[in-house]
């Protein structure tokens, strides 16, 4: 796939999917956007701050990349650009919220939007990703769709694999989608790389084992955020969910690494 994108798409999706390994673990901090002071990013900076060297990518929003991230530290940006409904109305209310011209400005690796396939405002997110697919390849910047679920949504492989084939054929270059039985099934009819949301808090061993199962069947990485930051020990979590999704780690495996790694903090 990426020997038909032009040097800077190549570019910019090598920073994300690791050449070595063709995997990814990216760091996922933009629940703000909706979620306003989640758990665990009140102090959105003194969370980040230590986790930054273990992430292979950093998914948040312009406003949290300017104030709480070091441009010095930084690692490739996932930028969010879509947003406009809060937790408290219907999600899926969404549109492009960053101009392509600031993206640019912040040197983005990627930019990021959410599509609600069978959502009230379906349309408008899919037309939203179409446009922004458009502004950001004359750039040479990828495009990284989130299958964002309603409440109403089953996460079930017919659905997920509905939902990331549309993005891919809207012309994302990622996907980001949730794990589900029968995950082969999605992987394999999306016709570009699938990331896995990590989603809420579980307990660590749990959450290990969705970046194995992931890995295990087919992802090209994972994209966690909560199941990072608001475990006790983040830096030790963070460093076992890479073990797992760049050196092949069993979820018992890592999760005594995650357990050694706490120990010595």
């Amino acid at each position: 796939m990426l020997a038909r994108m032009d040097w800077g798409m190549r570019q910019r999706l090598g920073g994300i999917l690791r050449p070595e390994t063709g995997r990814a673990v990216m760091l996922a901090v933009d629940h703000g956007y909706f979620l306003g002071p989640t758990t665990g990013l009140e102090d959105a900076r003194a969370t980040i701050a230590p986790l930054l060297a273990h992430a292979d990518s950093l998914m948040c929003t312009r406003g949290v990349l300017r104030t709480s991230v070091d441009a010095e530290r930084c690692p490739p940006v996932v930028l969010r650009v879509s947003g406009g409904s809060s937790v408290l109305k219907e999600l899926s209310n969404e549109a492009i919220t960053v101009s392509i011209e600031d993206a640019l400005r912040l040197n983005v690796a990627a930019v990021a939007l959410s599509i609600f396939v069978g959502a009230e405002f379906e349309k408008q997110t899919l037309t939203g990703l179409a446009t922004l697919v458009d502004e950001a390849t004359r750039y040479g910047i990828p495009v990284l769709a989130v299958t964002a679920v309603g409440k109403e949504m089953v996460r079930d492989a017919r659905y997920l694999s509905l939902c990331c084939r549309i993005a891919a054929e809207m012309g994302a270059q990622i996907v980001k989608t949730y794990y589900c039985a029968e995950f082969e099934s999605v992987v394999s009819s999306c016709p570009v790389p699938i990331v896995v949301a990590g989603g809420k808090k579980t307990p660590e061993k749990e959450a290990l084992a969705l970046a194995h199962n992931a890995i295990s069947g087919g992802a090209r990485g994972v994209d966690m955020g909560r199941n990072i930051f608001q475990s006790d020990h983040p830096v030790a979590m963070i460093r076992a969910v890479r073990a797992v999704v760049h050196e092949g780690r069993t979820a018992g495996e890592g999760f005594e690494l995650f357990r050694e790694y706490a120990r010595g903090a």
